[in-house]
């Protein structure tokens, strides 16, 4: 997977240092999505980087917690760099129905289009328990995945914009339908996905209103 070095830029790093960074959260991408959590190793990382050494791995993250941070502030990044490049850059935040069916559609798309940061996600969920991680992780990915949407709804709903329910079992809801969506295409790979996150987007759209 490329990994996107401008925000590393901008956190002062020479173009080197953030080539280089980018280089090792690729790979480590790459190594938790084809082999799980528990056989990421800074040995597999340094294989699959074409690392001289895994030392080159300590120097830019120091330990496997920093190492996790940078993955997953880099799979949040590039879902909702998604977000804008499916929208053009023009959804209102304050179009509370425009944004559960960006949402819902773009996580369904997101899919086929970086499958590797899919399943890293599932992975680091899946795994936010282990005491060498980071200790965030739990936090973010259920950020990402329900508390986010949660709150639009809610405030959608203070809004007028959407009926009464229990916004927490909504989006929890939402997000185990997309699970459903991931675990279908995992089946069958030929899966019109397009016409499933529309589908999905209209049963909640339609699930929603006032």
């Amino acid at each position: 997977m490329q990994v996107n070095t401008d925000l590393m830029a901008e956190m002062g790093l020479s173009p080197a240092e953030a080539a280089r960074r980018a280089q090792i959260i690729g790979a480590t991408i790459g190594v938790l999505s084809d082999l799980g959590y528990r056989r990421t190793t800074f040995a597999k990382i340094k294989e699959r980087a074409g690392l001289s050494s895994t030392r080159l791995i300590s120097y830019h993250f120091t330990n496997k917690a920093g190492l996790m941070q940078a993955v997953l502030s880099t799979v949040v990044e590039t879902k909702a760099g998604f977000l804008t490049e499916r929208t053009g850059g023009g959804l209102d935040p304050a179009d509370r129905r425009g944004y559960l069916r960006a949402h819902i559609e773009t996580s369904v798309a997101f899919l086929r289009a970086y499958p590797e940061c899919v399943r890293t996600l599932s992975e680091l969920a899946a795994n936010a328990d282990d005491a060498d991680g980071w200790v965030m992780t739990k936090v973010l990915v259920d950020d990402l995945r329900v508390h986010g949407l949660a709150r639009q709804l809610k405030q959608g709903q203070a809004e007028g914009v959407f009926g009464e329910f229990t916004p927490e079992v909504m989006a929890m809801s939402i997000a185990q339908a997309i699970d459903g969506v991931a675990a279908a295409y995992a089946a069958d790979p030929e899966l019109d996905l397009e016409q499933y996150g529309r589908e999905l987007a209209d049963t909640f759209v339609k699930a929603t209103a006032p």
